[in-house]
């Protein structure tokens, strides 16, 4: 059970070494903020099952940052800004319109100050995750949000099977032991959930795993996918691109040349979009 206490404040910092676990509510009435205390065997069902990772798919070098501070210090002043351009945000809010059935639960998985879900689609509650809790108080779709770094804890503290689909937006990177994380998303996520982790060629090159830095666009695609595979429950995964100069839509440019250029990252001009996409256990089929 989590018990929400008021904040007569629009937004306090408080000291993550007093909570197991920051869970902040958005009143969309007010505008204000309350918070409680999540502590973990409240919300962890002691029946609950991690879900198994097959195999490791990073070295430990892969795993290194150039920049080695904790990201909470990183991120701790909030950036009001878009880490993509509008094409590609355009392409994300179409993916998600095409894959997020509406009245259902969402978890945006370290998410900003906006999630990019369609507008005109309600869902029945939208949970976000991040390292700075000013751009998520920012967010207009989420209900509640907590802090965490993944890099230091890869416990979600959220109930199994609690969620419809998972979200990942231009982070990914960012992660040094993503089979743990992915392997958390698994277990949060309803029978037939989806995972849509999306991301482009933009970085902030001192905090991206070495493994990503070092990369192209292809390998990049490739890592994220063995991150679904080294987790048993998720289905094989799906790639979506969307490459500069392929028009509109999402589908995947069909010239052999634009295709290769894209997957190596040498075309210029708006951010390529991939997306790479899995379910657990199977793909629903809907009407």
């Amino acid at each position: 059970m989590i018990t929400i206490q008021p904040n007569s404040k629009p937004w306090q910092h408080l000291s993550s070494s007093t909570l197991n676990c920051q869970l902040f509510h958005v009143s969309s009435e007010t505008k204000k903020l309350s918070f409680g205390t999540v502590t973990c065997n409240s919300i962890k069902d002691q029946d609950n099952k991690k879900a198994k990772i097959k195999r490791l798919v990073l070295s430990q070098e892969g795993r290194t940052k150039l920049d080695i501070r904790p990201d909470k210090q990183f991120y701790d002043y909030p950036r009001f800004v878009t880490h993509v351009d509008d094409k590609f945000i355009s392409t994300l809010t179409s993916v998600y319109r095409e894959k997020l059935r509406p009245d259902t639960e969402i978890f945006d998985l370290m998410s900003s100050w906006i999630s990019h879900l369609p507008e005109d689609i309600q869902y029945k509650r939208v949970v976000g995750h991040g390292l700075n809790a000013q751009e998520l108080a920012r967010n207009p779709r989420l209900d509640y949000f907590f802090v965490k770094d993944l890099n230091q804890d890869q416990d979600f503290e959220l109930e199994s099977c609690s969620f419809d689909a998972v979200l990942c937006t231009v982070s990914v990177q960012y992660l040094q032991q993503p089979e743990k994380v992915f392997a958390e998303v698994c277990r949060i996520l309803r029978p037939g959930g989806v995972f849509i982790v999306s991301f482009s060629n933009r970085l902030f090159y001192e905090k991206a795993i070495s493994a990503w830095r070092e990369g192209t666009a292809y390998s990049r695609v490739q890592l994220v996918t063995q991150y679904f595979q080294c987790v048993e429950g998720f289905t094989q995964p799906e790639t979506i691109r969307k490459l500069p100069g392929t028009g509109g839509g999402i589908q995947e440019e069909k010239s052999p040349l634009s295709w290769i250029m894209g997957l190596l990252g040498l075309m210029s001009g708006s951010d390529p979009f991939y997306a790479v996409i899995a379910y657990k256990n199977f793909k629903p089929i809907y009407d």
